[in-house]
């Protein structure tokens, strides 16, 4: 089998000792690169940068690779493993050989074994046949080149010291000679020369060896020698015996805290701190693991330190330096580092840079781990990094240290929901926690995941056992006392928050008490500008970012940064106080924005605008047309922040800025349909506004709770809100906003089958706005008008409705208006039987509704158009329209108009040879008509599905439900008889029966409950 050699040229022998050259240098890199990490596998990424180091690799460079990797297979015979993004190379080599002997002299001589010790260290160093890797030009493995040369050099010195230990004679005293001709700032080497000739009777030439090294690190360094080479000066000076310093050793050192038996969570992090300080070989890496009060900085740098320490054999320093409180001074640290390392008494220097130098020359090649827990300022830090490849840094910090050239950076933020309460779990134990799982979250929600928080939480659970988890819950709940109630013996949450903020300048501290003022909030980058209304505002927020206070999550599809104050941080500022006056002015900014966004989408809340005009706005005139650009992605970026702002600003007062906030924000949640968010929002402000004694703000939320409410097929419920609704108004002197809740009321009533009374109540509407120049007002009465018409059967009188409305339409060039008089229109000429002369009305509707972003009304459109297509015996087109509609309204989240498309689409599954699917599909749809109280509906649906029971040979069912339907109809409604038979003509045979075929697009039965 073949032989590999790096430690020297490149070198590669057969199995009978016999030198083999590789063609072409991409071989040699790759195989340089492979040995050089024995027993690692090799990422493909650097294996890609090293073969094509300047220029970039070629498209096909995995597959060149391969091929690279599948020649040398073949030419050298030897085991190229792939796996985990890379490749490992299993093969004898020198440098394999090197570490083994370095590692068993080293092992022997902690153990005492002096010759043994000697013996495997100059095996190790008979392997070197010159400098690493010294004719292969890979940038890449440059600093392992330099690394491996760097310990050669200690390992020849170990193998010195292990030799004088062992008293071997004194042909050492040459070969030290030689090594520190070569290397004349090797303290060490010096050191154990004048041992060495001090024991040879030649104590003018130790002498001389001091006054010679001395010189060179005076002339190279501009430093003293450090302890160890002074001690054996005054030895011999003194003339005494002197020994190795590993007679009494330091070596290994480990001075970490114990790692947590509950330790939960953070797998991914610690991982990625482990791999950050043992992954840049030439280098001193350093890693910044930053992040807010209370994350658990210091818990995992223990527990990464503990799990990294057979990767640091010479020993782990660990520093306390209490940053967030009072700092220590670096000089005073160095002196506890140098005493740890053997440094005492007068051999610490006094000057603070010659004790750093000293510092750095006692861990000279040494392979240790420095955790500096608690760093306050990169001025602290940088006298406390090593100055030799093979050591690492660990920091732990609030501060990010952002001036700390080269640091690898980990930010901590709160664990997640699950980790949070796993490691409740491990504190109280699992059984409490699993016993009320819903009170576990609470306190985890409560604690802000962060895990000093929650080890309080805890340990009060666990000194008293009898708690119960949900009466810590409900007082944690208030946040009031949240701080109060995070606090045992000497741990305090609000004294770890208050040791940052109180470090902060005066402007950044504002600047958090505003935020937090806000809520709980993603704050854009335009509102801290406005919170804060000084030119130093950029300088605040990166003070607040440094110290782990605000964190950044990202840019927003606005290009705003965003940025978030982690809860309990906010709960800590608003116990603050002080004056906020950017609080106000922000609010008029978001209700500016949310005015100029809404300006460009259309309004088809069927209600009217709130009078009141928008507040002055303090943006720029270029920021605000900037943000809101694109007002759909303003308002979805922003909606969760106008949500939660709403009710925070009228309770403080402000109802008026509440009101245009939400009512902004209400056009464009009904144009996209997220009634969820419209009911919660329109909900609370009722309840605030009633508290406030504000009854016509209550009742403007109740015309949209109703208006909700009605959209989501509740007709009973929507028919009661309405009637309350419009009498308060009424009440109120609000004329016109009872008109417009009157007029739904009358849409309403033809949803629940009462045309006639529904007529009565349109002309109610209208008397409400006699004297209003309402047009849009009477629009809508009309359109509803035209409804009640054609369920009375006079679809003549409903068509002259419609021209009227859809003339005046036009006139006022709104789009969506024309649109919904043309389909109106549509509707009104199918009824009186001009079918082909509706088509055309409504495909123009259809078309300009495509055009704009009111999803609701393309819906309704789309269905009306499939029925007319139907009824003109253009089924596919019908069956298209209808799925289209389905699948919108399914988004929106609209039931009655979903169910009415999914009845379509059934029968044309009847039309398909698939009664038997279609029959499910319609008793679902029509027992839930039947719970909406939709009488119409209801009827139509009886009819279809009296259809597919005949088709399925079920005729006793059919002539039920028929008789139903007789019983329930009204004979005078051509709007439904007309439907019926339109959707009739959709389940005539299609003459393709697919018996057992796929179901049709859009709808399944599984999607009807």
């Amino acid at each position: 089998m073949a032989s590999f050699g790096v430690l020297g040229p490149l070198l590669v022998t057969d199995s009978e000792g016999r030198s083999v050259r590789l063609r072409g240098e991409r071989q040699r890199s790759l195989l340089a690169m492979l040995l050089a990490h024995p027993g690692s596998t090799v990422p493909v990424d650097q294996l890609v940068e090293a073969l094509w180091p300047e220029q970039p690799p070629p498209k096909s460079y995995a597959s060149n690779l391969h091929t690279y990797v599948s020649r040398l297979r073949e030419r050298l015979a030897v085991p190229i493993e792939h796996g985990a993004g890379g490749y490992l190379l299993a093969a004898e080599s020198d440098l394999v050989r090197f570490e083994t002997e370095v590692a068993e002299g080293r092992r022997a001589a902690r153990a005492g074994e002096h010759a043994s010790a000697a013996a495997h260290l100059r095996t190790a160093l008979n392997q070197w046949r010159g400098p690493a890797l010294a004719d292969v030009r890979v940038p890449l493995l440059a600093p392992v080149a330099a690394r491996l040369d760097a310990e050669r050099l200690t390992v020849f010195e170990d193998r010195a010291e292990a030799e004088l230990a062992a008293g071997v004679p004194g042909e050492l005293v040459a070969e030290l000679e030689s090594f520190l001709l070569a290397n004349p700032l090797r303290e060490r080497a010096a050191a154990l020369l004048m041992l060495a000739l001090r024991r040879a009777g030649r104590q003018a030439d130790a002498l001389a060896v001091y006054g010679r090294t001395r010189a060179a690190l005076l002339d190279e360094l501009g430093v003293d020698p450090g302890a160890e080479l002074r001690r054996a000066h005054e030895a011999v000076l003194r003339g005494e015996e002197t020994h190795p310093v590993q007679a009494t050793p330091v070596w290994p050192i480990c001075q970490l805290p114990p790692d947590l038996a509950d330790f939960a969570g953070r797998e991914d992090e610690v991982d990625a701190v482990a791999a950050a300080v043992t992954g840049a070989p030439g280098a001193v890496p350093v890693t910044v693991l930053s992040g807010e009060p209370g994350a658990g900085k210091s818990t995992l740098a223990v527990r990464v330190a503990h799990r990294v320490r057979k990767e640091f054999p010479d020993g782990q320093l660990f520093v306390q330096l209490s940053g967030s409180s009072e700092p220590r001074d670096p000089a005073d640290v160095l002196a506890d580092l140098l005493r740890a390392l053997g440094v005492t008494g007068p051999a610490i220097p006094d000057d603070p840079h010659a004790r750093a130098a000293a510092y750095r020359g006692r861990l000279t090649d040494r392979r240790v781990l420095v955790v500096l827990d608690d760093a306050a300022s990169v001025e602290q830090v940088l006298p406390l990094l090593p100055g030799t490849p093979g050591s690492a840094v660990l920091v732990t910090g609030r501060r990010r240290l952002s001036a700390l050239d080269g640091a690898h950076r980990v930010p901590l933020g709160p664990l997640s929901d699950a980790q949070a309460v796993a490691l409740l779990a491990r504190i109280v134990g699992s059984a409490r926690v699993d016993g009320e799982p819903g009170a576990a979250a609470r306190i985890a929600a409560a604690c802000g995941n962060l895990p000093l928080a929650l080890r309080i939480a805890g340990t009060r659970l666990a000194i008293r056992p009898n708690l119960r988890l949900a009466t810590l819950a409900d007082r944690l709940d208030d946040e009031r006392n949240r701080l109060d109630e995070l606090a045992v013996s000497d741990r305090q949450v609000r004294t770890s928050i208050a040791l940052s903020f109180h470090a902060l300048s005066p402007l950044a501290r504002a600047g958090v008490r505003a935020l937090a003022l806000c809520g709980d909030i993603s704050a854009p980058a335009w509102a801290i500008a406005v919170l804060i209304d000084d030119p130093g505002a950029d300088g605040a927020v990166e003070e607040l970012i440094e110290a782990s206070l605000l964190a950044p999550i990202g840019t927003d599809p606005t290009g705003e940064p965003r940025y978030r104050l982690h809860d309990l941080v906010r709960v800590f500022a608003r116990e603050q106080g002080g004056p906020s006056p950017g609080i106000r002015t922000l609010v008029h900014a978001a209700v500016g924005l949310a005015e100029a966004a809404g300006q460009q989408l259309p309004w088809t809340v069927p209600l009217p605008r709130w009078p009141d005009d928008v507040p002055d706005q303090s943006l720029a005139r270029d920021t605000v047309a900037r943000l809101v650009d694109d007002p759909h992605t303003w308002f979805a970026t922003e909606q969760a922040n106008l949500v939660t702002v709403v009710g925070s600003i009228f309770r403080i007062g402000w109802h008026r800025e509440a009101v245009l906030l939400l009512e902004r924000l209400t056009g464009y949640l009904w144009l996209h349909g997220q009634y969820a968010d419209l009911r919660a929002c329109h909900e609370n402000l009722r309840q605030l506004a009633q508290l406030a004694g504000q009854p016509r703000v209550a009742a403007w939320a109740e015309a949209n709770l109703a208006v909700v409410v009605h959209a989501r097929g509740e007709h009973e419920e929507a028919e009661r809100r309405y009637r309350a609704c419009a009498g308060a108004l009424t009440g109120l002197g609000d004329r016109r906003s009872a008109a417009w809740v009157t007029a739904n009321l009358a849409r309403c009533l033809i949803g629940l089958g009462r045309p006639g009374e529904s007529l009565e109540v349109a002309d109610e509407a209208l008397a409400l706005l006699d004297g209003e120049p309402d047009e849009t007002a009477l629009r809508h009465v009309e359109r509803i008008r035209t409804e009640a018409l054609n369920r009375l059967g006079r679809p003549g009188d409903s068509v002259r409705v419609n021209r009227r409305t859809l003339a005046a339409a036009r006139r006022s060039g709104d789009p969506a208006a024309i649109a919904l008089a043309l389909s109106d229109l549509a509707w009104s000429l199918t009824l009186a039987g001009e079918p082909a002369a509706a088509r055309e009305p409504a495909e123009e509707s259809v078309a300009l509704l495509r055009q704009l972003p009111t999803r609701s009304a393309l819906a309704r459109c789309l269905r009306t158009l499939g029925a007319i297509n139907a009824g003109l015996g253009r089924r596919d087109a019908a069956v298209a329209a209808y799925t289209e509609a389905h699948d919108l309204a399914r988004a929106l989240n609209e039931r009655p108009r979903e169910l009415s498309c999914a009845r379509a689409i059934a029968a044309s599954l009847i039309g398909e040879g698939l009664a038997h699917e279609a029959v499910p599909l319609l008793r679902a749809g029509l027992a839930e008509f039947r719970s909406m109280g939709s009488v119409a509906s209801t009827v139509i649906s009886l009819r279809v599905l009296a259809t597919a029971y005949e088709a399925v040979g079920e005729d006793a069912r059919a002539r039920e439900a028929r008789a139903e339907a007789d019983r329930l109809g009204d004979p005078r409604d051509a709007s439904a008889a007309t439907l019926v038979g339109l959707l009739l003509e959709l389940t005539r045979d299609a003459g393709r029966a697919l018996t057992g075929s796929p179901h049709t697009p859009g709808v399944t039965p599984s999607q009807c409950p």
